[in-house]
């Protein structure tokens, strides 16, 4: 059986408003997704909708064992000016997902990395999961992308 990627992109900032609607709809979404036969989700690393998703799968291994959590983060060190909260909160992450399934796009940062990520991680999946309230913008960039290579997208923020 061929293996069913999803990915996910999103804004890092999210209304306080909108969490706990989004945190309901993204479960609701990935368990009706482990349901259809995905079993491979990929998130690009960053905080906000990335940090949220990535979450949100791995609580979901426990009670879907056959479904992974893989990263492609956009270069080694991306968090290195981040909060020390969201530090450890992603390096919790890194060490939950397991180096076997962590990618990165490159060593170091350059221009245009993050739209490497973004690219990759929609050129790998057949469903994108956004969290898309603004019409330009990275996030609003890989929308954009999964739309134009035929990719189909749920746009959770269309449900708040």
């Amino acid at each position: 059986m061929e293996e069913r990627t999803c990915c996910f992109t999103g804004h890092r900032e999210i209304p306080q408003s909108h969490l706990p609607a989004l945190q309901k709809k993204l479960e609701e979404t990935i368990r009706e997704l482990v349901s259809q036969g995905f079993t491979r989700f990929e998130a690009g690393g960053a905080l906000g909708f990335d940090t949220l998703a990535e979450s949100t799968v791995l609580s979901l291994q426990k009670e879907f064992p056959e479904i992974q959590l893989v990263l492609v983060l956009p270069y080694l060190q991306q968090a290195k000016s981040w909060k020390m909260q969201d530090l450890v909160r992603y390096k919790e992450i890194l060490r939950q997902v397991g180096e076997e399934n962590i990618f990165y796009v490159s060593q170091s940062y350059h221009r245009g990395c993050m739209q490497q990520r973004n690219r990759r991680l929609v050129d790998d999946s057949e469903l994108c999961v956004a969290y898309c309230t603004q019409a330009t913008g990275g996030t609003a960039y890989t929308v954009q992308y999964a739309e134009k290579k035929g990719v189909e997208v749920r746009n959770l923020a269309d449900t708040l």
